[in-house]
Order: structure tokens, then C-alpha cells, then sequence
């Protein structure tokens, strides 16, 4: 199943009820479930990003729907990077040699 890193920051909504990050992110696991996405970690950052969110999904358009409704609640803003493991990659080496 594809995966992805989803880099976040907190809006100045969800900073100011950082308290709640807690229950916002199993709620957060929970509505992601219910779209059939899983999310294999997430983690509270310290620097440029608030958290970081490792996820997967059947393909780009469900992980895109999880992440939109997460961002529509209000509380972070989403970077997300499609993330590629070793055996995906040496599928895409294998299509680049002759």
C-alpha cells in the first residue's frame, strides 16, 4: 500500500488549543480509518513542522481525502510527500535500465 509523509503545522487555531492534540489526533486516526487510511505513526516535532504523520493508503486520492478533512477542521496545515520503500524502489530503478 502506497505511503506517505505528511508534514504539519498548527494553525493559530490549533496552537491555541494544543491541550487538545491529543484527542485531535485519535480523532484524527479514526476518521482516516474510516476512509481506509492507516496511520502507521505520528509524531510531535520539534523546528519547522508541529507533527509529522506517516501514513498509508490504497492510493493518492483517499490519502488526499483524509488529509483534506483533517486540514478542514481547522487545526493544522498539511506538507504531504509520497514516500517510497525499498522494494518500490528498486521497481522504479528496475523500469530505468535497459
Amino acid at each position: 500500500m502506497p505511503t506517505f509523509v505528511a508534514l504539519l503545522n498548527w494553525t493559530d487555531q490549533g496552537v491555541r488549543n494544543y491541550k487538545d492534540t491529543p484527542q485531535r489526533a485519535e480523532a484524527f486516526a479514526a476518521a482516516a480509518q474510516k476512509l481506509g487510511v492507516k496511520i502507521l505513526n505520528l509524531y510531535w516535532t520539534v523546528g519547522p513542522y508541529d507533527l509529522v504523520a506517516v501514513v498509508e493508503a490504497s492510493d493518492d486520492e483517499t490519502a488526499t481525502a483524509a488529509l483534506l478533512q483533517v486540514g478542514g477542521m481547522g487545526n493544522v496545515r498539511s506538507t504531504t510527500l509520497r514516500a517510497f520503500g525499498r522494494e518500490e524502489m528498486d521497481r522504479i530503478i528496475a523500469k530505468t535500465t535497459g
